[in-house]
């Protein structure tokens, strides 16, 4: 599945609105994804690495983890089009998607404004 393919059309307004119905799946399943501690700290590690990219080889190690286990949590990353790979002789590239970071950061955002209770409370109380 391309990374274009998982990636929501969706504005700026996402922080400020109600997220629509059709981007709640791809969403969710990008928040699952790093729900899970060591797809959480893979993602950390590829990210933060020199070039914002990391090879299998360079990231396996800090895991008590065998690697096809590690290919799984990278697969899974990669299902929820969180990660991009490239494949490199006989290894593997792994990429954070920027969009799709952005898209998480971006429905955490909470604005500055004063809340204040929606129309339906202040019928309720009148």
């Amino acid at each position: 599945m391309s990374k274009s393919s998982l990636l929501l059309c969706i504005g700026e307004s996402i922080g400020r609105e109600a997220v629509d119905e059709s981007a709640c799946g791809p969403l969710a399943r990008m928040f699952k994804a790093i729900g899970d501690p060591v797809q959480l700290r893979l993602l950390s590690l590829i990210a933060s690495n020199t070039g914002g990219e990391a090879c299998v080889c360079d990231i396996s190690a800090p895991f008590d983890l065998s690697q096809p286990t590690i290919s799984h949590h990278l697969k899974v990353l990669r299902s929820a089009g969180i990660l991009d790979s490239e494949r490199r002789g006989s290894w593997v590239y792994y990429q954070a998607i920027p969009e799709a970071l952005q898209q998480l950061s971006t429905i955490l955002q909470i604005d500055d404004r004063t809340p204040a209770p929606s129309d339906a409370c202040v019928r309720e109380t009148v």
